[in-house]
């Protein structure tokens, strides 16, 4: 993993450099230039692996969405969380998150989710990488540092920045970054299979939570351009 900031927009480039530097994102880069010198199959490929910064520049971002490690098969991770390229099938959290969009009133009609990135949507999972037909196989190796000092520099450099945590791990990091004095969170649970209709006691089922519109909401109130959700 070679970290090209040329191909970063340069409002991330103090925090690469930064991250860069120490040493448990040395041993993180020299332990996937291992996998790789290995043969072993990692997901994304090497150039998608920081998409979410290369298409959400830091001075741009007016949503969070937190997902957890990359898809694990073939041809999926294109290292946006829960998005996958265009021609690629729904996993199943992503067609409960279309779903929910088109409950929201947005079109649902396709599976790739770069064109929220590009209009400030950043698209961050906990675990940039994988192994190949291993969920969460590079778990604990550094990433978690990683993007969470990202988002706890979102925080304390901006203002009025919608975190919308899906599930238990993300609602766990937004609560120990997050200022809501100047920042909001909106919880649900996850839209995997398993929780899209579980509700807790400080969150709402993600289906039926009306997410989309409620992150709009927050937007407008604050004199900020609205997200158009809509995927054609």
């Amino acid at each position: 993993m070679n970290v090209c900031l040329n191909q970063l927009p340069y409002s991330w480039h103090d925090f690469f450099v930064k991250q860069m530097n120490e040493d448990y994102f040395k041993k993180l880069q020299n332990y996937l230039i291992s996998c790789e010198e290995n043969n072993v199959p990692i997901f994304p490929k090497s150039s998608n692996i920081f998409n979410a910064f290369k298409f959400t520049p830091f001075n741009k971002i007016k949503c969070c969405i937190i997902g957890q490690d990359p898809y694990f098969l073939p041809k999926m991770a294109n290292g946006l969380a829960f998005s996958v390229d265009d021609g690629i099938e729904a996993p199943r959290s992503l067609k409960n998150i279309l779903k929910e969009l088109s409950s929201n009133g947005f079109k649902d009609e396709n599976n790739n989710l770069t064109s929220w990135s590009k209009q400030g949507v950043f698209l961050l999972n906990c675990i940039l990488t994988v192994e190949a037909g291993k969920p969460k196989s590079h778990k604990n190796r550094g990433w978690e540092i990683f993007t969470s000092e990202a988002l706890k520099l979102i925080n304390k450099e901006h203002e009025n920045i919608v975190f919308l945590a899906w599930g238990k791990d993300a609602h766990k990091i937004c609560s120990n970054i997050l200022d809501s004095s100047k920042n909001y969170l909106i919880k649900t649970s996850h839209p995997s299979p398993l929780g899209a209709r579980k509700k807790g006691t400080d969150f709402s089922a993600f289906l039926g939570s009306n997410c989309f519109n409620n992150v709009n909401e927050i937007l407008m109130k604050n004199n900020i351009e609205p997200i158009n959700w809509n995927l054609e």
